[in-house]
């Protein structure tokens, strides 16, 4: 399968894909490849010619994020995954936090990457079976507008008949472990204090590493 759009304006399409790509609610019915190729289409549906409306209006432009988002990952299963092993030690209202946290890092970053980063071409390839018989892998890549070939992966996880995104891999950086590992720093130097790391939390995804990849 293979979506074309023209170009919007600026250079790389790395936080513009991640979004893209998981981005409307997700249908029980679909698989896991309908469900990146319909959000494409869905949000493309949204911003394609109002790049500048958006721009000037950052409330709307997150509004519309949230929405998208929320419907398509899975966040209470991202944020124990982030946490990793200090999950099992927090309490329910600090559990609850980082992953309000957490969600909101999320939309400030993805909300500016989608009317900053530019692409030529999405590209929806075959996807597979993930690890578990609920886990399932969609392979996609974005063409820069100089040619270059960003791969994105997702790995989606099926629960109450949903397929939801639970981890991206950009250019060859897992997402989902980069935040993890962050996390873990922040605890280790904050001994341990988790309201203190929850508050500060401030995840690096900067595009100069992903361009490097890994």
């Amino acid at each position: 399968m293979k979506i074309t759009y023209s170009p919007m304006s600026v250079r790389h399409a790395l936080f513009a894909l991640v979004l893209l790509l998981v981005s409307l609610p997700v249908f029980a019915q679909q698989t896991p490849q309908q469900v990146v190729q319909s959000s494409i289409d869905g949000l493309m549906s949204q911003i394609e010619g109002r790049k500048d409306y958006f721009a000037s209006n950052p409330g709307e432009l997150k509004r519309v994020v949230d929405q998208s988002l929320s419907g398509a990952l899975d966040f209470r299963y991202i944020g124990a995954s982030v946490m990793g092993r200090y999950f099992n030690n927090a309490t329910p209202e600090q559990r609850t936090r980082f992953v309000n946290v957490f969600k909101q890092s999320l939309l400030d970053t993805y909300a500016k990457g989608l009317i900053t980063y530019d692409y030529r071409e999405i590209r929806v390839l075959d996807g597979g079976s993930g690890r578990y018989e609920d886990q399932a892998n969609v392979e996609t890549q974005v063409i820069g507008t100089d040619g270059t070939v960003y791969p994105v992966n997702y790995t989606l996880r099926s629960s109450q008949g949903q397929w939801k995104v639970v981890n991206v891999i950009v250019n060859g950086i897992n997402l989902g472990l980069t935040f993890r590992n962050q996390f873990d720093q922040s605890m280790r130097e904050h001994d341990r204090d988790y309201n203190t790391v929850i508050n500060t939390w401030s995840p690096d995804v900067g595009t100069d590493e992903l361009e490097r990849g890994a």
